[in-house]
């Protein structure tokens, strides 16, 4: 009687250090979504600042320093509802300013025009690789929170469930190409 209590209570002492872990490791995941979303924030505010500083500078055309400060502007100022369709519209914007390899030329020869389009390359290669680091937490935190444990015994807590950021986030091949 005493042994099969004590087996009970090893068992019910390792389920309970399994589920802690769980939990633990879910933590960790939500606040590496945390991370990975403060940094994705980071890169598309660069990205919209170093749009509107180019667009602004003079060294475009006009019709395409409108096209992309407005777009910038508006990923700026985007409410979280609209983040994602804002930003995707600063993509199209960039794509379509620098379309043509002669525009980023064109860039690149006036002055301070090396500098600003060397910002902007960087910033514009960095925004896919932040959202990827965001979405790749988000895909295992809702893995593992999509298990019965999980769901059963609310190991997840009030957290709200991870949404992915999907976006546009493909380069302008010819600001890209140069570098590449």
């Amino acid at each position: 009687m005493t042994a099969t209590l004590i087996w009970i209570l090893v068992a019910l002492v390792a389920i309970g250090l399994y589920l802690s872990w769980t939990a633990g490791r879910l933590d960790r995941l939500h606040a590496r979504i945390d991370a990975a979303r403060a940094a994705l924030d980071a890169q598309l505010l660069r990205r919209a600042s170093v749009a509107q500083e180019l667009a602004t500078s003079g060294v475009l055309d006009p019709a395409a320093s409108i096209v992309l400060y407005e777009a910038a502007h508006a990923a700026r100022q985007a409410e979280e509802e609209q983040r994602e369709v804002s930003e995707s519209e600063l993509t199209q914007a960039l794509r379509a300013v620098f379309a043509e390899p002669q525009q980023v030329e064109a860039v690149r020869e006036a002055p301070g025009g090396e500098e600003a389009a060397r910002e902007l390359t960087e910033a514009v290669r960095r925004v896919p690789m932040a959202r990827r680091f965001h979405n790749d937490a988000v895909r295992a935190a809702r893995a593992l929170r999509r298990h019965r444990k999980v769901r059963w015994f609310r190991l997840a807590g009030h957290a709200p469930f991870p949404m992915a950021f999907e976006m546009d986030d493909e380069p302008p091949t010819a600001l890209v190409e140069r570098v590449a």
